[in-house]
This record gives C-alpha cells, sequence and structure tokens, in this order.
C-alpha cells in the first residue's frame, strides 16, 4: 500500500468514526491549556486534571503566578511527575507572560518556546488548539502510533514523525489527527500489548502484518512457555529454600 493511500484510509476513518476528538486536559483558558500541557510531560492527563483545579483557584492570572514561588507552586503539585523543575518552569513561564507578552500566550511556535518548560510538542499543542494554526504535536502516543501503522516510515525522531505528519495529512486535519493518534495510543495501540483484536486499523497496520504472521506467533508463544516455565521453577526453588530455614530454624530451637 502507498503511503497516500495509507493516509487516506487512516482520515477516512476517523472523520466518519471520531469527527469530534479534543484534548482531554481540563482549562477554560489558553493560560490554563498552557499551564496543563507543561504539567502533563511524562505525566498522565487523569493525574493533571485532579490537581489543576486548586492550582487554576489559587492562580487564575499569569500575574498571580508570576508573584508565587516555585516553593508555593511546587505545595500543588507534588504528586506529578518532576514537580520540582515543573514548578520552576511554570514560575518562569509566568513571569515572561507578563513581562514579555504582556499576558496574551503567544501564538507563534518559536516565540511560545522562549518561555520555561515549553518545547516544541507544547508550542504545537497550544498553537493548533487555541490559535488553529496548522501544527501537530508529537507525544510518545502519536510517536508510536504513527510508526506502528505506518504513516510514517525511518522516522526515529519527534521532529522526523512531525515533518512526515504535515507532509501527508490534509492540512485541515492536523489539528485533529493528533488528536485520533492520542486518543486512539492512549486507549487501544498502548505501548505494551497493544489491544489489536479491537482496532479497527489492523487491516492496513505494519505492525500488525509483522506481528501476526505464524512465524512470529510461534516465537511470541515458545517465549511465553520459557517465561512460565523459569516462573514455576523459581516459586519451587522459593518453597524448597523457605522450607529449609524454617527447618533450621525449628532445629536451633
Amino acid at each position: 500500500m502507498l503511503k497516500p493511500e495509507r493516509y487516506r484510509h487512516f482520515v477516512e476513518y476517523f472523520a466518519k468514526n471520531q469527527p469530534v476528538a479534543e484534548t482531554e486536559l481540563h482549562y477554560s483558558d489558553p493560560f490554563q491549556l498552557l499551564i496543563a500541557v507543561i504539567l502533563s510531560a511524562q505525566c498522565t492527563d487523569k493525574r493533571i486534571n485532579q490537581i489543576t483545579p486548586a492550582l487554576f483557584e489559587r492562580f487564575p492570572t499569569p500575574e498571580s503566578l508570576a508573584a508565587s514561588t516555585p516553593e508555593e507552586v511546587f505545595t500543588y503539585i507534588r504528586s506529578v511527575s518532576y514537580p520540582n523543575n515543573k514548578a520552576k518552569h511554570l514560575v518562569g513561564m509566568a513571569k515572561m507572560l507578563v513581562e514579555v507578552f504582556h499576558n496574551e500566550v503567544p501564538s507563534d511556535i518559536n516565540e511560545l518556546q522562549r518561555m520555561p518548560g515549553v518545547g516544541r510538542k507544547t508550542a504545537n499543542v497550544i498553537a493548533s488548539v487555541v490559535y488553529d494554526v496548522a501544527a501537530i504535536a508529537v507525544d510518545t502516543h502519536v510517536f508510536r502510533v504513527s510508526n506502528r501503522i505506518g504513516l510514517t516510515t525511518n522516522a526515529n525522531t519527534p521532529l522526523a514523525v512531525e515533518k512526515q505528519l504535515m507532509k501527508y495529512l490534509p492540512q485541515n486535519t492536523l489539528a485533529i489527527a493528533h488528536h485520533w493518534l492520542i486518543l486512539h495510543g492512549r486507549y487501544i495501540c498502548v505501548a505494551r500489548s497493544p489491544k489489536c483484536e479491537i482496532c479497527p486499523l489492523t487491516w492496513f497496520c505494519k505492525y500488525y502484518e509483522r506481528t501476526h504472521t505464524e512465524t512470529y506467533l510461534l516465537k511470541e508463544e515458545a517465549a511465553r512457555l520459557k517465561k512460565d516455565t523459569a516462573a514455576k521453577k523459581k516459586r519451587k526453588l522459593d518453597g524448597i529454600s523457605k522450607e529449609l530455614k524454617k527447618r533450621s530454624v525449628d532445629k536451633d530451637i
């Protein structure tokens, strides 16, 4: 299957079956979304949504966050990944919003990346979601799913994936395609043990084609049996060791 055809099937399926797809982060304005996306790096949206209500209430504006300290912000975000760094980034980001961008979250991807904690992925999310800029953010889900189903070829970096998706996806689908890929990766094409049995894309998926040949499945079954045998052997040895220790204790008594 040629790549343009693969992209056409991808877009046609999701446009029909998931015409509405958006971020699962909760926010009410661009400033809140920027905070949430910065916090979401290497953390789940569910966790971010649990901690942001109190954070947003305490810091409703860039000025209020800029006037705070990383130590105070930390108390609100301690349960997310890398809270110390993210607390510093949030305060630094807010200060730049106030001092450089006059309290307005910029729409330009390069300007966004000037702020602490804002990399290319975060900048693309803000630009596409808030300002409808033709951009696509590549996180771990987008990276994984794009490679697995064959939308990308030899794309070993997020930027390489982004460039190929930008090249082949129709421009008017870029923003929503980002969410299609994320949601598919989050709930079906998961990192470990992807749910191929319920995936509607297997008929053109390169990963499925590669991993469901007879040879591959036989190797997988052999590996599973070997692992089960090793686990049983370990349990048996643990049991013998435990019994010997018990006998040793009884003898001493």
